[in-house]
């Protein structure tokens, strides 16, 4: 008789906790699922935005050289005024 008992507790109390358990798993999957969807599809779209890139470096390595040799100029002109 007491297994009954047992048995009728775990039926009323136990599985009606474990499903609400489960359900909430299930919906926090569900989200997570639809940001990763969200976020491969802005992945995406920002590897076509990815194509100049190369050029730009380059661009901005020339930029960087032409300020360098101005600076180094600049400086060495002003070492001679100073000294």
């Amino acid at each position: 008789m007491l297994w009954w008992i047992g048995n009728i507790l775990l039926l009323v109390a136990v599985v009606p906790i474990l499903v609400a358990l489960l359900n909430r798993v299930l919906a926090a999957l569900e989200r997570i699922r639809g940001a990763s969807d969200d976020i491969l599809a802005g992945g995406g779209a920002l590897a076509g935005e990815l194509d100049g890139v190369p050029e730009q470096l380059a661009t901005t390595d020339r930029t960087v050289h032409e300020v360098a040799v101005g600076a180094a100029r600049y400086g060495s002109s002003v070492a001679k005024l100073l000294g």
